[in-house]
């Protein structure tokens, strides 16, 4: 979700030395040997004194668009299953907002991609894995700020065609636009051309013809022509829907892009990091692909199908 977000860019960090050390990077050792502030080695949340479970409120914001809403529900019922008073706000904007708010305070949890958190700071990883990507997290985000447990769920930013096109020009990796990309128009989430612009040039040498802004109706730019490259994430439906190819990336543009909890430490106790580590346990593609069919193509409530699936999964 580049995010609109998504998506979809530090980790392990020990905190305060007024509690003990949490084992938060339990659960992400188990599935990628690092930290629990995404997946790393370990690290722990915030003070016991600090909010959560403490009872002051815990304040979840989410980027406008709808993984990431859905994401935010998910993190606000699991929280707010273990009693954690919970504040919602969500449908905020661009990471570009959302970060600023979660610096100051305003906000206290984000549903964040790690790869795309670490390219937004400007961070390099020696390898586009969830534990280099996290582990240069570590090393690049201000004290104030640490993520939790990175969950096995990826939505990664594709570069995706029609199938039309991918069978005409013989397409099928980012690198085999380089022929094209002259003559083609690129689209995506307004921040996609801001980001990516440089990156594509500087890995795959491609200039496009021109970068329209299409957000969420990128899938939809794409099947009827107004534009023959953009960025749709994995888990968008409108991939299988309008029979979309998503290229393949074999240098690793995008890196790593797993859900990560993103929070600011002062304003989280153990119980409510907990709460979001079991969170990442139980999410993976797939599943996060099923939910979003439900509330993409389906038009359920996001809220509602976060109740579903913390149900389904003993968190709600």
């Amino acid at each position: 979700m580049s995010t609109p977000a998504r998506r979809r860019s530090g980790h392990r960090a020990l905190l305060l030395g007024t509690i003990a050390a949490l084992a938060l990077g339990a659960t992400a050792c188990s599935s990628s040997g690092g930290d629990p502030l995404g997946g790393g080695s370990s690290t722990s949340a915030a003070g016991a004194t600090a909010g959560g479970g403490s009872g002051s409120t815990v304040v979840i914001g989410s980027a406008n668009f709808p993984e990431n809403v859905l994401l935010g529900s998910i993190y606000s019922q699991a929280l707010k299953a273990k009693g954690v008073k919970v504040e919602e706000k969500f449908n905020i904007g661009s990471r570009e907002v959302l970060y600023g708010q979660l610096q100051n305070g305003s906000l206290t949890v984000l549903p964040e991609y790690n790869g795309a958190l670490l390219a937004y700071l400007g961070g390099k990883a020696t390898a586009p894995t969830k534990d280099e990507v996290n582990a240069a997290l570590a090393k690049t985000l201000p004290a104030s700020l640490a993520i939790l447990d990175s969950s096995p769920a990826e939505d990664k930013d594709t570069l995706s065609i029609s199938q039309e096109s991918a069978d005409k020009y013989q397409l099928k990796s980012i690198e085999d636009l380089a022929a094209k990309a002259g003559e083609f128009t690129i689209g995506g989430p307004p921040e996609f051309k801001t980001r990516q612009e440089q990156p594509l040039k500087d890995v795959y040498g491609l200039t496009f013809k021109e970068w329209k802004p299409t957000g969420e109706t990128t899938g939809n730019a794409i099947k009827d022509g107004s534009i023959q490259v953009g960025n749709v994430f994995s888990t968008d439906p409108k991939i299988a829907q309008l029979k979309l190819v998503a290229l393949a990336d074999p240098k690793n543009l995008f890196g790593a892009q797993n859900v990560t909890p993103l929070v600011n430490k002062a304003a989280i106790d153990a119980p409510a990091a907990a709460a979001l580590n079991a969170v990442s346990a139980k999410l993976d593609t797939a599943g996060l692909a099923a939910l979003m069919k439900k509330v993409a193509v389906d038009k359920e409530d996001p809220s509602a199908v976060a109740k579903e699936w913390l149900k389904a999964n003993g968190l709600g």
